[in-house]
């Protein structure tokens, strides 16, 4: 299966709009070939701040198209600080994006892209709706501790990360069912959406290498060592597709000293020109 226009779906507030712009221009650098339409699902961000990304994604060739969410949607939602309503958008994409798509790849912000993207929009998905990667291998300790208080029984999936098939995703996701999962089991969610993705459709998920479609930044010398120093940063730079800089420290704070600072900053400093 080969896509012509990549459909990528983004969710965030005014505040990640500039670590969105450079992942964006991360995202063109590394898929020259075909058209790229990023669909930005927010509930408030001013519309001269959308104006301007606009204005950003046309100069890098990229199609916008921002959608307010219906906040009609969470009328029986649970909503609070913890969890904010953004935290259910990256399920609820198939609802919101009126406009028949074959395959979308939602990306959190926090992300760079270093190499094409079309060999994961092509992998054939069998019976799975979804393509994700786990950063814990099935016999991680962390794993069956996930297994156990969500009660599922795949690996647990990152869901920085998900291709999905937006047809069958639009069938399979139902709002209602999110949510009351939500309110019944707020006590046991450590990381609200994530558990909520993976405990609703951990089984009709594809596991895919993190190595190569969710690469965890911090775990550079992990990943050294377990692959008896083979990934060495010549083999990220060659192999892996998306790197994700997950956690609280965030590649575009000024004291960040991660091993891909100075990639991120480079990428950071060219989008600003823009």
């Amino acid at each position: 299966m080969t896509q012509r226009t990549l459909e990528i779906v983004v969710t965030c507030d005014e505040g990640y709009l500039g670590p969105l712009r450079t992942m964006l221009l991360s995202l063109r650098a590394n898929n020259r070939a075909g058209s790229i339409r990023v669909w930005i699902l927010h509930r408030g961000i001013p519309q001269l701040a959308l104006e301007s990304l606009a204005v950003f994604c046309g100069h890098i060739e990229i199609e916008l198209a921002p959608r307010m969410v219906d906040q009609a949607l969470f009328a029986h939602a649970r909503s609070s600080e913890r969890y904010p309503q953004e935290m259910y958008y990256r399920m609820l994409a198939p609802h919101v994006i009126d406009s028949d798509i074959d395959r979308a790849l939602y990306l959190d912000p926090d992300i760079l892209i270093i190499n094409p993207l079309t060999p994961l929009f092509d992998i054939v998905l069998g019976d799975c709706v979804f393509a994700a990667a786990s950063h814990t291998d099935a016999v991680h300790p962390a794993t069956a501790l996930n297994n156990v208080r969500l009660n599922t029984n795949e690996v647990y999936f990152n869901t920085g990360v998900i291709l999905m098939d937006m047809r069958r995703a639009k069938a399979l996701i139902d709002p209602d069912e999110i949510f009351a999962f939500a309110m019944e089991h707020e006590r046991k969610l450590l990381f609200p959406d994530q558990d909520i993705f993976n405990a609703l459709y951990g089984e009709r998920t594809l596991p895919v290498p993190d190595q190569v479609w969710n690469y965890d930044a911090r775990k550079y010398p992990d990943n050294i060592i377990r692959t008896g120093g083979e990934a060495t940063l010549d083999w990220v730079m060659n192999n892996t597709a998306i790197l994700h800089f997950c956690g609280r420290d965030k590649p575009w704070a000024p004291k960040y000293r991660g091993q891909f600072a100075a990639l991120y900053k480079h990428y950071a400093t060219l989008a600003r020109r823009i």
